[in-house]
């Protein structure tokens, strides 16, 4: 595949008229498969979706040809698509009287309803069961769950620049195109930069500056209000698959990216990744992670899932396609993961989401917080990293007696469960839920959940415990001492807002 003609020549807005007009679209696929068909697709299940595009409209054609990777006649092609400047573009080739797509078109519905295309190499729709590993080592992938989670994730707040490291096949440089001023992209694949440079222009985005390079070499000194990172995280023995194997022995990847993310960092900046590290014998994971923040950052560290190192290996076996291999071949790659792991000491492997907040604060006082979450969440989650952080700045402002003479609200969407025997007076513990966000759950005890019940704005969070100690015939003095801290954990989980 020639993608060079396809840079050139993408400027014109022909092809995405043609694939918009045709509703070739997040929401027009949807209308057009039927559900059921369109979560298959999903899952690169292509049969239902074969079934339901046995007709002849352009959207029937561009369906079968770009995401079912079909050969489709020339004749429909053409009324689908300029089909003489895709083919000059590269995009696709004729085969006597039929068309044959060389790259995968996928449409992308944007957070404000935008109609995006991510633009990658065929066959290489993420969570099928048969592996990539026919494809060649610089392969370039089209959007999967990690890609949207961390897309998710992000702070969207505008900013005048933003980084998108390893960014394959420009789906974070997307979604930063909406809201920042300028954005770079890098990647040591430069097809991966040839095909980010194709679903920006292919989406209708300002282009970014492409620059080909490992880690944080292509940027040199420069600084960012954001940074945003899915990178090759998994760790293996060597490196096969460029899009996944960061090449670095362990998690050293991923650490280096972490530590390195400080320099590069804006006053006020975000930096977020996904990452894997390792579960080491003797050491507590959240010690490891913790020991990576850069200087003068707040970090909010969550860990997702946890493998031993067995379902490690064969996750990543058989995302290469080695299940379907020599099963003396198999065994022996197999035997090369563990024998890695066992060098290293590693019991299993963490995966999770790592944000750093560059700030004055933090250079003094830094809030380093590692928790372990695998528990469903409601995304997109980037306004609740950002009122993370927010809240974290608060508690470090605010003592004990600062926070007993704030004022406090109950945040939207919590709800309090009681659990107890049936019939019995009084409740065995009383639980507080969110149904947004993070969707934590916590425990409160009477006074914390009379507490959290009252708390409308209007009344110091003193007074309250006054009242609350009045009614249960406690020491007014003894529950202010007490209570503080309980105030506090309620604060940093999002339970209680600050009335600022």
């Amino acid at each position: 595949m020639v993608l060079a003609a396809a840079l050139a020549e993408l400027d014109d807005p022909y092809t995405r008229a043609a694939l918009t007009a045709a509703a070739f679209t997040a929401d027009g696929l949807l209308e057009r498969l039927g559900a059921p068909a369109y979560a298959a697709l999903a899952r690169s299940e292509t049969v239902p979706a074969l079934r339901a595009t046995r007709g002849d409209s352009p959207l029937d054609t561009l369906v079968r040809l770009f995401l079912l990777q079909r050969s489709v006649p020339a004749a429909a092609a053409a009324a689908a698509l300029p089909l003489e400047e895709c083919v000059a573009d590269g995009w696709v080739v004729h085969e006597g009287d039929l068309v044959r797509a060389t790259v995968d078109v996928r449409p992308y519905g944007g957070p404000e309803g935008q109609d995006w295309f991510i633009v990658s190499d065929l066959g290489c729709a993420v969570g099928g069961a048969g592996g990539i590993g026919s494809h060649e080592e610089g392969v370039v992938l089209g959007v999967g769950g990690a890609s949207t989670t961390l897309a998710g994730i992000t702070v969207r707040k505008p900013v005048t620049s933003a980084l998108d490291l390893g960014t394959g096949s420009g789906i974070q440089a997307l979604h930063a195109a909406s809201h920042a001023g300028r954005v770079t992209a890098t990647d040591v694949n430069p097809r991966a930069l040839e095909f980010t440079r194709l679903t920006l222009a292919l989406s209708g985005a300002a282009p970014a500056d492409l620059r080909e390079g490992s880690l944080f070499d292509p940027v040199g000194a420069e600084t960012f209000d954001l940074i945003v990172s899915n990178p090759p995280f998994v760790i293996s023995p060597g490196a096969r698959l460029t899009y996944r194997d960061g090449g670095m022995g362990g998690d050293d990847l991923c650490r280096t990216l972490v530590q390195q993310a400080g320099e590069h960092l804006a006053e006020g900046g975000y930096a977020q990744f996904l990452a894997n590290w390792q579960h080491v014998e003797g050491e507590e994971w959240q010690d490891r992670v913790r020991s990576w923040v850069p200087a003068g950052c707040d970090a909010w560290i969550v860990q997702r899932e946890v493998q031993d190192v067995t379902q490690y290996a064969e996750l990543w076996l058989r995302d290469s396609g080695d299940h379907r291999t020599d099963p003396d071949l198999y065994a022996e790659r197999y035997e090369a993961w563990l024998d890695e792991f066992e060098a290293r000491s590693t019991r299993a492997v963490g995966f999770g989401w790592i944000t750093l907040r560059k700030s004055a604060a933090a250079a003094v006082n830094p809030s380093i917080v590692a928790e372990e979450w695998p528990h469903a969440v409601e995304q997109p989650l980037g306004s609740a990293v950002e009122a993370h952080f927010a809240r974290q700045d608060y508690l470090r402002e605010h003592d004990d007696a600062a926070l007993l003479s704030a004022h406090f609200t109950l945040a939207e969407e919590v709800v309090q469960e009681q659990v107890g025997l049936p019939g019995a007076e009084d409740p065995e513990h009383v639980v507080l839920r969110q149904h947004r966000g993070m969707r934590r759950a916590t425990k409160v005890d009477a006074v914390g959940a009379g507490f959290a019940g009252v708390c409308d704005g209007s009344l110091p969070a003193g007074r309250i415990l006054d009242a609350i100690a009045q009614l249960m015939a406690e020491d007014p003095v003894l529950l202010r001492d007490r209570t503080p801290q309980a105030i506090r954990l309620l604060v940093e989980e999002g339970f209680l807002e600050p009335v600022r």
